[in-house]
């Protein structure tokens, strides 16, 4: 019993260090990419008119960063592996905080095309490789809690951020530059100076932590050199047929849903609550609130998922509360009820995040998390950010209704909380793992 005692107090204090080592700077690092990802929804309230954009325009112009995200994100997690994580995600952070600044030279449609097509290019890999990175570092028992706190960054970079960029859209004028111009610069740098910071901060592997005792490393390596061992390894197959895996594409599909709707309303939602006809900084204050709402409950969820050790309803719950929120909006017109409903969207986005990829790391085998977390992540964003961030703007143009541009969405949840349950209703073996040779 002493010795039990004694492991488990071990467990407590290693987890508890890597916590406070790791989480609080990845998720500064996680809040400044949705800062920067999302800030063009903002900066479109003065932007658009300057430059001529129109609502099909601001579509296709968002909708690209999700395309190169598509492109760019497997290649980018494997380079991950190869070079190690703390070279990797710095050069991500620094290339992307760079271009995000850039945006500021932003003289018409074609160069808003280009630069968040590069923007895109630059972030991929990013997220999956944190996801990734967490397999290298926090136990499997712990990880829906793990999840859950990193993702509390993108809710709360719209909390903080949609005030902070109405904030500086105030700053017109001041050195000749427009609001919106400020915006894209203050928010872009601090990016590159965490860039920078990734370099001294993070390590690769529980091996090299001399920031943990003696005992903690060697307790750690062990325990997530046990996992690894766990799980089931198949023979190495090309990343063709990794991608021709039901488990892959099933939840790229299901993932598709709280990306759909959390790139939409990113986007899309300033321009939504400003036709109630708010100021630009009312629009930035209301925008916040349904993502301060989200950012409490994503964490109770997950934490409750951990504590049940169960993922398959935790995460069907939170897609049928997207399909509610989306398709209720369709008999409102009042302000108030609106940001309610939105609440409830976004409570489902960020809620249904911690037990997703918990369940989905859980599926995938060593060899293949990489290319595989990469995958359904780079996915779900062509389909929710590339696709429905687009079709909310052809049909917003056509209809000019917003609550009629959201409802494709509630169709997308109906169908991924059905693979979602053919997929879990029975036992999983691990997604092949992936020959490094042939996807390099």
């Amino acid at each position: 019993m002493k010795t039990m005692k004694n492991d488990d107090a071990l467990e407590k204090e290693t987890v508890s260090r890597v916590t406070w080592r790791l989480m609080p700077f990845l998720i500064v690092c996680y809040l400044l990419a949705f800062i920067d990802r999302g800030n063009i929804g903002m900066a479109a309230l003065q932007m658009n008119h300057d430059i001529g954009v129109t609502p099909q325009m601001f579509g296709f112009a968002s909708s690209l960063f999700f395309i190169a995200y598509f492109f760019f994100e497997v290649p980018s997690n494997l380079a991950l592996q190869k070079f190690g994580a703390r070279k990797w995600i710095a050069r991500i952070m620094i290339t992307w905080g760079l271009i995000s600044a850039s945006n500021a030279l932003v003289q018409g449609p074609n160069t808003l095309y280009v630069l968040r097509f590069l923007l895109g290019a630059a972030e991929a890999g990013f997220f999956p490789g944190v996801m990734l990175y967490m397999t290298f570092w926090i136990p499997a028992a712990y990880r829906g809690r793990f999840v859950a706190m990193f993702m509390i960054a993108i809710p709360m970079a719209s909390f903080i951020g949609s005030p902070l960029s109405a904030l500086l859209l105030q700053a017109d004028g001041v050195l000749g530059l427009r609001g919106w111009q400020w915006l894209f610069i203050l928010e872009g740098l601090p990016t590159v100076a965490m860039g920078i910071a990734c370099l001294w901060y993070l390590t690769d592997r529980p091996e090299q932590a001399t920031w943990l005792t003696a005992e903690q490393r060697e307790w750690l390596a062990a325990r997530m050199q046990r996992e690894r061992a766990e799980k089931k390894m198949v023979a190495h197959v090309s990343l063709w047929k990794l991608f021709r895996s039901k488990e892959v594409i099933g939840m790229a599909l299901v993932c598709s849903t709280a990306s759909a709707a959390g790139s939409v309303l990113g986007v899309w939602q300033p321009q939504l609550i400003k036709s109630f006809g708010l100021s630009v900084m009312e629009t930035g204050l209301l925008n916040s609130v349904p993502y301060a709402v989200a950012a409490v409950l994503m964490i109770w969820w997950g934490r409750r998922s951990d504590r049940k050790n169960e993922r398959r309803w935790h995460t069907v719950i939170p897609l049928a509360l997207i399909a509610v929120g989306m398709l209720s909006t369709l008999v409102t017109s009042s302000l108030l009820p609106t940001i309610v409903l939105l609440s409830f969207v976004l409570i489902g986005v960020y809620s249904f995040k911690g037990p997703f990829w918990a369940l989905s790391t859980g599926w995938l085998a060593p060899g293949s998390a990489a290319a595989g977390l990469a995958g359904i992540n780079a996915v779900s964003n062509l389909i929710g950010g590339g696709l429905m961030v687009n079709v909310y703007g052809w049909i917003k143009a056509s209809t000019g209704s917003h609550a009629l541009a959201l409802s494709p969405i509630a169709v997308l949840a109906a169908m991924s909380i059905t693979v979602l349950l053919v997929l879990s209703a029975k036992p999983r073996q691990a997604a092949p793992a992936v020959s490094n040779k042939i996807a390099a």
